[in-house]
């Protein structure tokens, strides 16, 4: 029940609630007017029903007013609204669990636990304890536990624990963000200040100013970095850091599961040349590393750390109450399967909570779709009406003085809502939040419960809404909502012995350190591609050893977020500026920056005027049209060496390593909003060729026997746009990081072949994954067509109809039943 003091009042001095309004209310929006007419009593009580629908129409017509409905009003008021429910796959409702607790270690510094005390913290939760034992006894950990139980205290109290103890103790912090980088300083400056003894701790990354750096390096007791500045800044440099690498005692990897792909094949030998440099001044750390729930977190924690590591994965931290709702939005189009916007699903949600005074956050995919949301949001709450600051955007390419405000406004409760990228969906310090909109699919189960885990971070009841697009991913989640709910299927995966990726990082090893001739770095064959690089001149051998002999600077060069640097560069030359506004990997650049193209960048559009093959340049100029467009190309397979192979009767799968030949071909313009084709012209772009590795499908003669040739080649198509759009549920990447093509004979296995390949030139272990995993992803495909109201084809399932033809679900889905 909701007093009506104050609304009243606020619906009184409302110039746009007129009586002329009220054909368009609802019974209990005109309860509105009826205050306006006559002012009722302070003590008029509302139902929680009436009260809702004032928020409603409060929001609709962007009126301020003092009153609130709480969580549970609007939960209750949702389950009972029809048109909502019809949109709703599944409402689960999480219960509240409680805390096991476990006695501090007897060990533990007393000034340690008296200052925990203080804070009211008598006991640790059971897998603080187990974690605190496993490292404090030198055993390398692993620490898995839902968003907020509490994992900073797995690693901040044995490092102060051994600083307070001696204090020539260094430790190490490694964050994949500079955001949570600054977070995690706070918080260890509050605890070491609270404890009362001097800890010297510092962050050190691109913005440390030079004065600054010479002091950390000989004086930080916790150096907090990432590990791009690891890479750059400290490795290269090694001899600067003595007093660090001599007395390490303790490495902390944060968020470990984000170290997958190819970052994570990076980052993988970035800990090889640490563990090197260490063993080099005499040290050998202890690694605590953090991640959240997939599939394989030992096993990640043993390629990045390469040893034994002890899992620590039954989480003790209490939970409060948690409603979870997955909203499938209605389809507008039948014959193309296109639904209503998740962006506007999202923001009616987001809104309604908002306007109830529930503190609410909404995740978006992209940087383009955050502005968007955020622009919908501020219309639906002008100024004067409501606060200025009500809603705030938090994305990279922020300041970082923005950033920390819009955190700082989330913890004291002055900004009320927030739209984010997944830039918040990691460990940052802003408070306890209500509630949670994801606007789409985050493209993992972990993610997802990362940011679902960002609402509720406190005992009390939270929700979280999870709004789907029309992207095959998105709609078999939606459909299957158990995907999520039960534990991961996925793993992270790395490749750190991908030669791409390895070679690189053996020139940096040499830089800093020479190698001994018989010394290994990660593949066995290591003295063979140091051979090889002496070959080149890149290195000497002298007395055994291999020497660095080249002119550069090997690591300033090379990003760990790519396998290689070959990349095009985009120049924007609008009003003679000439500036750089991003880059595209080579292999994908025909598609994207062919002349004539139109170039999305921060939701404005870019001519492609000329691009510089040889020199990788694409010169754009901003303009405005009503178009953008699309490029198709011609993919052709060819495999170089088969790894494994596997036959059934109606079907034959394998991996191994391809080299893939791609030449764009012809670009189409489309208009924005109709999608029809308004023109076309030619690509002329050499033939780009990409040596990785794949998994392929290929049909045995029965499963197609009697099927005419244009049949084959259409099912073949529809079957490789579904495997294709579910196969990220199996790998932790994004669609984007895996390529298709199709052949309706392939020279290699001579049948009707699909192939989905790594577009990591080496490979990053997708193929071999797929290979294993390929009657769970058949499975999934099978569900997912099942499930997909669309009858004849559409983008969420086997790709349009009207591009494949209007047989293609019914062939897909014979083909499945075999």
């Amino acid at each position: 029940m909701q007093r009506a003091s104050g609304i009243a009042e606020a619906a009184a001095r409302l110039p746009c609630v007129t009586r002329s309004d009220t054909a368009t209310r609802s019974a209990d929006a005109r309860l509105i007017l009826r205050m306006n007419a006559r002012r009722p009593p302070r003590d008029v009580i509302l139902t929680s029903e009436q009260a809702f629908h004032i928020v409603l129409h409060a929001v609709r017509t962007a009126v301020r007013f003092p009153a609130r409905v709480s969580l549970e009003q609007i939960l209750e008021r949702l389950a009972r609204d029809d048109e909502f429910q019809r949109t709703v796959t599944r409402w689960e409702r999480l219960p509240a669990k409680p805390a096991s607790y476990a006695d501090f270690p007897s060990w533990l510094d007393g000034r340690i636990v008296a200052t925990l005390r203080r804070r009211g913290i008598e006991a640790l939760y059971s897998h603080q304890a187990e974690a605190l034992e496993t490292a404090h006894a030198g055993k390398h950990t692993v620490v898995v536990t839902p968003t907020a139980s509490g994992k900073t205290l797995c690693y901040d109290l044995p490092v102060i624990d051994a600083i307070a103890k001696d204090a020539s103790v260094r430790a190490l912090y490694l964050f994949p963000t500079k955001a949570l980088a600054q977070d995690q300083l706070a918080e260890l400056e509050r605890l070491a200040m609270d404890v009362d003894i001097e800890l010297k701790t510092y962050t050190y990354d691109g913005d440390t100013p030079p004065a600054v750096r010479a002091a950390i390096r000989s004086a930080g007791h916790v150096v907090i970095t990432n590990p791009d500045m690891l890479h750059t800044g400290i490795l290269p440099h090694h001899t600067k850091w003595v007093k660090l690498f001599e007395n390490l005692r303790y490495v902390v990897l944060d968020e470990l599961h984000t170290y997958r792909g190819v970052f994570g094949s990076n980052v993988a030998n970035v800990l090889r040349r640490l563990r090197r440099v260490c063993a080099f001044y005499g040290a050998d750390p202890i690694f605590i590393c953090t991640s959240a729930t997939i599939a394989n977190p030992e096993e990640l924690a043993r390629r990045h750390v390469e040893d034994d590591v002890h899992l620590v994965d039954q989480s003790g931290a209490p939970r409060g109450e948690k409603v979870l709702v997955f909203v499938n939005p209605p389809v507008v189009n039948p014959s193309l399967g296109v639904r209503k916007s998740a962006l506007f699903t999202g923001r009616d949600i987001a809104a309604t909570l908002l306007a109830s005074g529930v503190q609410t956050i909404a995740f978006t995919r992209s940087r383009v779709s955050t502005e968007l949301l955020l622009t919908y949001l501020r219309a639906r709450f002008p100024a004067p009406q409501w606060p200025p600051d009500l809603v705030r955007g938090y994305r990279s390419g922020y300041l970082p003085s923005e950033r920390r405000a819009i955190e700082r406004g989330l913890r004291d409760g002055s900004v009320r809502g927030v739209v984010s990228t997944n830039a918040l969906e990691l460990g940052i310090d802003i408070g306890a939040l209500q509630a949670a909109v994801l606007i789409g699919y985050p493209g993992t189960v972990a993610s997802t419960w990362q940011q679902m885990g960002r609402a509720g971070r406190r005992e009390e009841l939270s929700a979280a809404f999870l709004v789907a697009t029309s992207s095959p991913v998105d709609q078999y989640i939606v459909q299957h909502p158990d995907y999520v709910l039960q534990r991961s299927p996925e793993a992270g995966l790395v490749n750190p012995d991908n030669l791409h990726v390895l070679v690189n990082h053996l020139k940096c090893g040499a830089f800093e350190i020479p190698f001994e001739r018989r010394e290994r770095f990660g593949t066995e064959d290591t003295p063979g591609v140091l051979s090889y690089l002496d070959e080149q001149g890149i290195l000497h051998e002298a007395d055994g050893r291999y020497h660095w002999s080249a002119q550069t600077f090997p690591a300033e060069g090379m990003s760990l977020r790519t396998a290689t640097t070959d990349n095009v560069v985009i120049v924007d030359q609008t009003d003679g500026r000439h500036h750089v506004i991003g880059e595209v990997d080579r292999f994908g650049a025909p598609l994207i920056l062919h002349e004539q193209a139109i170039y999305l960048h921060e939701s404005k559009q870019f001519q492609v005027e000329r691009l510089d093959w040889e020199n990788a340049k694409a010169y754009v100029r901003e303009v405005k049209v009503e178009y953008y467009t699309q490029a198709g190309e011609s993919v052709r397979i060819r495999v170089l060496d088969e790894f494994a192979e596997q036959s059934a009767p109606d079907f034959a799968r394998g991996h191994g390593e391809v080299l893939v030949s791609a030449i764009a071909t012809i670009y189409k313009k489309l208009t924005m909003f109709t999608h029809e084709n308004i023109g076309w012209g030619k690509i002329h772009i050499p033939e780009q060729e990409l040596q990785t590795t794949s998994f392929w499908l290929s049909l045995a003669e029965p499963a197609v026997a009697g099927w005419p040739k244009e049949r084959v080649e259409i099912a073949l198509a529809g079957l490789g746009n579904l495997m294709h759009g579910l196969a990220p549920l199996l790998l932790m990447c994004a669609p984007h990081d895996l390529g298709l093509a199709v052949e309706v004979r392939s020279p290699h296995t001579e049948r009707p072949t699909i192939f989905l390949f790594d577009m990591t030139p080496g490979g990053v272990g997708f193929s071999e994954r797929l290979f294993r995993s390929t009657d769970a992803l058949l499975e999934r495909a099978r569900e997912h067509l099942a499930a997909c109201g669309c009858g004849t084809g559409c983008p969420s399932c086997v790709g349009p109809a009207h591009a494949l033809g209007p047989d293609v679900r019914d062939a897909v889905a014979d083909l499945l039943s075999r």
